[in-house]
């Protein structure tokens, strides 16, 4: 299940289902950047359905290079858990008057809401940003977006 690196886990489509009656150990040799992507960062797997069997949830990290913006986007129907690993990633969303910037550190946590659209940047000139990412749906859902935009409460 190991591909020719030694690293990162190897997941054709012959794979067979990952045992569900046993505890699961990821190393952090073993993530894998096959995941949906948006510009600006790099995402990695490390618990999902193919890689332990997760039904119901997705996690894994983003890394965001020193100054460095992603792409507009957001995770579908998927409510996503952010806890800032190192750096100062800002997260941007539009209130529906203007765009709201969120600043973080080390430690803290986010929540961003179904469906809404944001970006991550890391304004940092010299420090990489890291998170860990835990999603409601089981795989890493983005879709990417040419703009921010408020959703409407409801």
């Amino acid at each position: 299940m190991v591909t020719s690196d030694g690293f990162h886990p190897d997941f054709d489509e012959q794979t067979t289902k990952v045992a569900r009656n046993r505890v699961h150990h990821v190393k952090a040799s073993e993530i894998t950047s096959d995941t949906a992507q948006s510009g600006g960062l790099q995402r990695f797997a490390a618990l999902s359905d193919r890689s332990v069997g997760a039904d119901k949830l997705w996690m894994g990290e983003t890394h965001a290079l020193p100054e460095t913006v992603s792409s507009n986007h957001h995770h579908g129907e998927s409510e996503t858990a952010i806890y800032v690993r190192s750096g100062h990633p800002e997260f941007v969303f539009h209130d529906g008057v203007d765009e709201v910037r969120i600043a973080t550190g080390p430690g803290d946590y986010v929540f961003i809401p179904p469906y809404l659209p944001h970006r991550e940047e890391n304004p940092d000139p010299d420090t990489q940003a890291e998170v860990v990412i835990a999603r409601s749906t089981q795989e890493a859902v983005v879709i990417n977006l040419p703009a921010l935009y408020p959703l409407e409460s409801g």
